[in-house]
């Protein structure tokens, strides 16, 4: 019976995950029919602004020529009218002089013939007839102003719709995701000429193909001149990432390549501000000492507070009342525990988390906890947190904390601090963040989830989540795993029982007498 309901329930997951699928789908298949009719219309209207614009230039032309043409035909007909009037001008004269001569072959007179002959000649001499040029200043041919068409004519009915790239194919093969970079590679399908590629992404928590319904948008990458992509700090804060890419020429974009989705898990947190110090002004990623943080509630929500009962104040900054925790919650830390948990818990596998602390933070530790840690215990003093303690006050010292006892730490205080958690090897390691050298080690068998723990005084820190393990960091941890574990290490089997390796001196605490 319990067989048949295990199998019955596998096919009902697999129906279910089916319908899923087939519904993504529809809604796919829904968007790509809407989209084809709207870039249907937006590209028939794009066509129609083109050729407009071509018939506008094709008229512009037109009226340029034709008032080209009308400009050499009034020169021509001023230039011929002109040369007209003279020369009907000049005939009329000859026609008047010649009658004039040869009436004058008819006087008898001698003197008053040569008086004629020499008024004759004279006037011959300047008659317009002979002044004026026989040759018209201007012809009658206009082909100068033909146009000739066939080749324009040629390349209107040679237009085509333009050349665009296929969608490239991305290969997933080649695809790297690593120390919170994702390398995207592709290729394309044929030899034509890629301007550049347009390349998109987008944070999901759905795996498989990309939903059209998604609550991130798609980010765009443009002009990217080769085949590969690397996109650096990211903070991976969903499961999965989808991406696409698509080809364009220096005439048009190409169809997107099918989608890939990548997984990107990672360990997110933020700071637990419900049970954190009043003393303390919480963010979601950062958290900082606040001396007047606790001096607006009210003296008998306060007094409640200090006695252990349940009415603490809520972790607003300003000076006004504070609200009660939730129902279910954990006690506020008071009195000298200024601290602060993750919000939360880790019950199983690996995670990193980075922590960098304010330049003159006189006091911080960074590192793990049971969720029951006492709203007084203080990080480090008890058997059941683990850190690492930073004082910059009066005395300086680095040093490795646990159960009351500490180890001093002979390595410079890096300005970030990498944390690493293997939950099912029980190991908590912390690393410079930025060069991932190995500070401390813990070796811990946890028997029940742990919380990201921190303490600061007089200053702040600052928190970085959704980080994949460095690559370094997992190397050397299969490295030392193979080796069987850090010999700098503070080895621990049960909560309960004192570390089996001796402690070096113990890191003085804070006085509390120095502290406002």
């Amino acid at each position: 019976m319990d067989s048949q309901k295990d199998a019955l329930q596998r096919i009902i997951a697999t129906l279910a995950n089916k319908n899923e699928e087939l519904q993504n789908f529809i809604e796919t298949l829904n968007h790509t029919f809407g989209r084809v009719q709207d870039n249907s219309t937006q590209v028939v209207s794009d066509l129609e602004e083109e050729f407009d614009t071509l018939y506008s230039i094709l008229d512009e032309m037109k009226e340029s020529m034709t008032n080209t043409i009308k400009q050499e035909s009034v020169r021509k007909s001023h230039e011929l009218q002109n040369q007209l009037t003279q020369s009907t001008n000049a005939l009329e004269s000859a026609e008047e002089l010649l009658e004039f001569a040869n009436n004058a072959l008819h006087i008898a007179d001698d003197e008053e013939f040569t008086k004629a002959a020499k008024q004759i000649k004279d006037r011959v001499t300047m008659a317009p007839a002979f002044r004026l040029t026989m040759k018209p200043k201007a012809t009658d041919n206009m082909t100068h102003l033909m146009v000739d068409f066939s080749k324009e004519r040629q390349l209107l009915q040679g237009l085509k719709f333009l050349p665009v790239p296929r969608a490239p194919e991305i290969v997933l093969g080649d695809c790297l995701v690593i120390d919170n970079e994702v390398t995207i590679t592709w290729r394309i399908l044929e030899d034509s000429k890629i301007d550049h590629y347009i390349l998109e992404y987008r944070k999901t928590n759905h795996e498989g193909l990309p939903r059209v319904k998604d609550e991130q948008c798609w980010e765009v990458l443009d002009n990217i001149k080769t085949s590969e992509y690397t996109l650096q700090g990211l903070r991976f804060d969903t499961k999965f990432m989808n991406f696409r890419v698509r080809a364009c020429n220096k005439a048009a974009a190409g169809d997107y390549s099918d989608p890939v989705t990548l997984e990107t898990r990672a360990f997110n947190f933020g700071f637990d501000s419900t049970s954190s110090h009043l003393n303390l002004k919480v963010e979601d990623r950062s958290v900082e000492w606040d001396p007047q943080g606790g001096k607006g509630v009210d003296s008998k929500v306060k007094g409640k507070e200090n006695k252990g009962r349940s009415g603490t104040p809520s972790p607003k900054r300003t000076s006004v009342t504070r609200s009660p925790a939730p129902r279910g919650a954990r006690d506020r830390f008071t009195g000298e525990s200024y601290t602060v948990l993750g919000d939360t818990s880790i019950e199983s596998g690996q995670h990193y988390w980075e922590v960098k602390p304010q330049k003159d933070c006189k006091s911080y530790s960074v590192g793990l906890a049971y969720r029951n840690l006492g709203k007084f215990d203080q990080l480090g003093k008890t058997n059941t947190t683990w850190c690492i303690h930073v004082n910059n006050w009066l005395q300086n010292s680095f040093a490795a904390k646990h159960n009351n006892k500490a180890k001093n730490l002979d390595v410079p205080v890096p300005d970030s601090i990498g944390v690493y958690c293997d939950f099912d090897r029980g190991q908590l390691s912390f690393y410079n963040a930025e060069n991932k050298q190995l500070l401390h080690t813990f070796k811990v068998r946890f028997t029940q989830p742990v919380v990201p723990a921190f303490m600061v005084w007089c200053g702040g820190l600052t928190l970085s989540t959704g980080l994949q393990i460095p690559s370094a960091v997992r190397s050397f941890q299969k490295t030392e795993n193979g080796l069987g574990g850090s010999n700098s290490s503070i080895s621990q089997q049960d909560p309960s029982v004192a570390c089996d390796i001796c402690f070096y001196d113990k890191l003085p605490s804070v006085d509390s007498s120095l502290m406002p």
